[in-house]
């Protein structure tokens, strides 16, 4: 009687695992979290600011990967919303990120000349070559140094500029984003726990301003960190293979990998706060989601091994999951900010619908058993 009981457990858990990692559940999982979000924009948010860039950027990857209708109708119609324009804040880094979906639909388009690339183009141009204050270290405040001074910088701006580099064929674009990446990596990446401090107020020089957890240990913000490890896979989907500094790039990722890895909790989730979990007690989406993207992302693409990082990758999406209502809608999502603070069922943005598609995107090219 007992092990019958125990085959019947099992066949169940085959089951249920069955239909979590079933390509037409996953799928419809993000048609359902984009329908919700679509329906329900930020309110007050400008619709070409970073929290849309992300959000579109996930939107993007998910028609990339289903090629289904309802992601390309969304993409078009907020590119005609937008006029396909950017923020005219050349000197920021976040406000490029609308660039990404643009691009996309630009390479991706059903009819000649659908996208309007000048505000981009324009954009990006001024971004890497005109003078700023931030480029000379002059920003309004302390921690402002360089111009990419807070770690989020990096999924915002890199990827798009890669896309576009390949477009132009002109490697001076790679260039310019590899030395200003360079300059947020010696400021920022804690060469020990291979994490990034989401600005140089969380350093821990021994300065009254820093900022550390109640145990003593430094702050790590898993959003930001996702920001990062996100911005590195879609970074090094497009770079070319013979760039001469994508060795730095894969390492980097890497190293990264490994360490989020070891950090993730038993729900499947990441704390806002990595080696603080204990700060706020439950997983966190967006972070979780950019986690969840870039190391699936790396098995499909034979950078990470897969027996080392799958069971990692599934349980991540298990949680993911279950952060999803029966609306469609996304939650446990932490509010904008820049530091670890708590999140509910309730607590959505658009930014954490993003995290959670780009995951999906990914978790579709597993070959699973």
């Amino acid at each position: 009687m007992i092990i019958g009981t125990c085959l019947i457990l099992l066949n169940v858990n085959i089951s249920v695992a069955q239909q979590e990692f079933d390509r037409k559940n996953i799928e419809n999982a993000m048609v359902k979290a984009v329908e919700w979000q679509e329906q329900h924009p930020i309110f007050g948010s400008e619709p070409t600011d970073w929290t849309n860039g992300a959000y579109y950027t996930g939107v993007a990857r998910a028609h990339k990967a289903t090629d289904n209708m309802v992601f390309i109708a969304a993409l078009k119609t907020m590119g005609y919303r937008n006029e396909w324009k950017t923020p005219s804040r050349y000197y920021h880094a976040d406000d490029m990120a609308i660039s990404y979906p643009y691009l996309y639909i630009h390479n991706n388009q059903l009819r000649k000349d659908l996208v309007n690339l000048e505000p981009t183009s324009t954009f990006i141009n001024k971004h890497l070559f005109e003078d700023s204050d931030w480029k000379q270290g002059k920003g309004d405040k302390e921690f402002k140094t360089i111009l990419w001074w807070w770690c989020d910088a990096l999924f915002m701006a890199p990827p798009v500029i890669v896309e576009y580099s390949n477009l132009k064929n002109d490697r001076k674009y790679l260039d310019a984003m590899h030395k200003y990446y360079k300059q947020t990596y010696h400021l920022l990446y804690d060469k020990q726990e291979h994490l990034f401090s989401r600005d140089t107020r969380f350093l821990l020089r021994a300065k009254e301003t820093d900022l550390k957890e109640e145990n003593g240990k430094k702050i790590f913000w898993s959003r930001g960190n996702g920001w990062v490890l996100g911005g590195l896979a879609l970074i090094l989907e497009s770079m070319p293979k013979d760039y001469k500094h994508r060795d730095f790039y894969v390492t980097l990722f890497k190293e990264m990998s490994f360490r989020v890895k070891e950090l993730q909790g038993e729900d499947g989730l990441w704390c806002t706060s990595l080696l603080s979990p204990e700060s706020y007690k439950h997983g966190e989406v967006s972070g979780s989601g950019f986690f969840t993207f870039a190391l699936a992302w790396g098995i499909n693409n034979g950078i990470l091994e897969k027996d080392q990082f799958e069971n990692t990758v599934l349980k991540a999406w298990k949680g993911l999951v279950t952060a999803q209502d029966s609306s469609g809608k996304v939650g446990w999502v932490q509010d904008v900010g820049y530091d670890p603070k708590p999140a509910s069922k309730d607590s959505w943005q658009n930014f954490g619908t993003g995290a959670f598609i780009l995951a999906g995107s990914e978790i579709l090219k597993l070959r699973l058993p």
